[in-house]
């Protein structure tokens, strides 16, 4: 179960990069979890824990957990048009056999890496709901009550997400039998809800979105029942990942997937668009305009093939974005962010594309919006910010990569050079989770991956 500091502990920094950007000699107060008071500009004091570099830890806006344990079981060539949708029959395979317990012990594992990595909420898009046959569980938060114990366990925060899914295609098409673990109706998704938010509870700052599926997967009229449903709560929708989804949807409605979206729906604030891949510069400006979050998956969006974001009109309109690590075949928040701006580099042939203009910082740049995307997305206060959470990371400063940096050249390094070998601590709601790079429980946890992966992939 994750604790929280009751009495108040002082972090020194002799560098931290705050809400309003980097300061000096800080002096972060923590009390019950939440950072009381932020000092810059003064000496450490007696009592004081000291560290050199400081850092607001970032969200996680998109985690299927399960997929953790499919690391490496989708990389052999199946056929010549070896894709997205050939990769999904092998995750529907895989998860046929995962039980609760087993879900527990993979999502654990996964959030413990996260936490190594940086990333201190999850965004859960969870989706696996019933048992393998499909028939549902009495408690139909049975599978979440995993979610939220690998949590307890690894100390992450936690943004569930539980997910509508109850079509197979565009237009309210039957599901498939392979998608039987995932199907709800709305009466019955209202009830899982209300137990999900029980299940939660127990978690010290948990927060419960609602997450339809994708545009293949409900229907208009489910869509709108499920944004009343939320009301201020975050609402995650995975939306034009693959090409094949933007042909299917103008063949079903004549238009692209983000511009129906658009079209039919009051999209703002509390939205989250996973992927948002395959977008026209149009499409990518009026999304931009909306205040909704673009949740970006780099890792996985190269390792399924599907394509870029489009970066820069998304931008220009002032669109914000999160960082997930989705499929978590590699767990890595500085990779994410690096393949973020690489990938835009590789398609316009130019470089420093997601600074913010003349003399900005790409690291920075693109570091500080995903912390404020990402908590967004999520909801919850990002940043380093007084009466947030106290979510931390420290790098470590002898890091050779770090040497002789200073400010607005720290996340440079950090993301394009050192990458997570430089993360020396993380705290999460105010108490050390990682230490010199290791979570505290990593060797229990991943032992016990071992056994169940064994057990799985045998």
């Amino acid at each position: 179960m994750v604790k929280t500091v009751s009495t108040g502990q002082t972090l020194y920094f002799a560098q931290a990069l705050l809400a309003g950007g980097w300061a000096a000699d800080v002096r972060i107060t923590m009390v019950d979890g939440l950072i009381r008071s932020i000092v810059s500009g003064e000496a450490p004091q007696p009592g004081d824990e000291r560290h050199a570099i400081g850092l607001p830890g970032m969200s996680n806006v998109h985690s299927h957990a399960f997929q953790r344990g499919m690391a490496g079981l989708a990389e052999s060539r199946s056929r010549s048009d070896d894709s997205f949708w050939t990769w999904r029959d092998i995750m529907y395979r895989f998860v046929d056999c995962i039980n609760d317990e087993q879900l527990q012990v993979i999502a654990a594992l996964a959030y413990v890496e996260m936490l190594e990595s940086g990333f201190t909420r999850v965004g859960e898009f969870h989706y696996l709901h019933h048992d393998p046959a499909g028939d549902r569980y009495s408690n139909p938060a049975h599978l979440t009550q995993s979610i939220v114990a690998a949590a307890a366990e690894s100390g992450i925060g936690l943004t569930h997400l539980p997910v509508f899914y109850a079509h197979g295609g565009f237009g309210g098409a039957e599901p498939s039998d392979a998608q039987r673990r995932f199907i709800h109706d709305l009466d019955s998704f209202a009830q899982l809800l209300e137990t999900v938010r029980s299940a939660v509870a127990s978690l010290p700052d948990a927060v419960v979105g609602i997450a339809p599926h994708s545009l293949r997967a409900v229907t208009i009229d489910e869509l709108r029942h499920l944004a009343d449903m939320a009301g201020d709560a975050p609402i995650h929708i995975h939306i034009a990942e693959q090409v094949r989804e933007v042909k299917d949807c103008l063949a079903w409605s004549g238009a692209r997937p983000v511009e129906w979206l658009l079209d039919h729906m009051p999209v703002d604030a509390r939205w989250c668009l996973v992927h948002a891949t395959h977008m026209t510069d149009r499409e990518a400006s009026s999304l931009g305009a909306t205040g909704a979050i673009a949740g970006l998956c780099p890792i996985t969006e190269a390792n399924l093939g599907d394509g870029l974001f489009p970066a820069a009109p998304f931008l220009a309109a002032g669109g914000r974005f999160g960082i997930g690590s989705d499929s978590n075949v590699l767990i890595d928040l500085t990779e994410e962010l690096r393949w973020l701006e690489y990938g835009q580099r590789l398609a316009s042939k130019a470089r420093n594309i997601c600074a913010t203009g003349p003399g900005r910082s790409s690291g920075q740049d693109i570091f500080e919006a995903a912390v404020d995307g990402g908590a967004r997305a999520l909801g919850v206060i990002g940043g380093l910010r007084v009466g947030g959470p106290a979510d931390i990371l420290s790098l470590d400063a002898k890091h050779p990569s770090l040497a002789g940096k200073s400010r607005g050249t720290i996340l440079d390094a950090f993301l394009f050079a050192s990458g997570r070998g430089a993360i020396d601590n993380v705290w999460r709601r105010g108490e050390r989770l990682v230490t010199a790079g290791r979570h505290r429980d990593r060797d229990r946890l991943a032992e016990r991956y071992r056994r169940v992966l064994t057990e799985l992939v045998a």
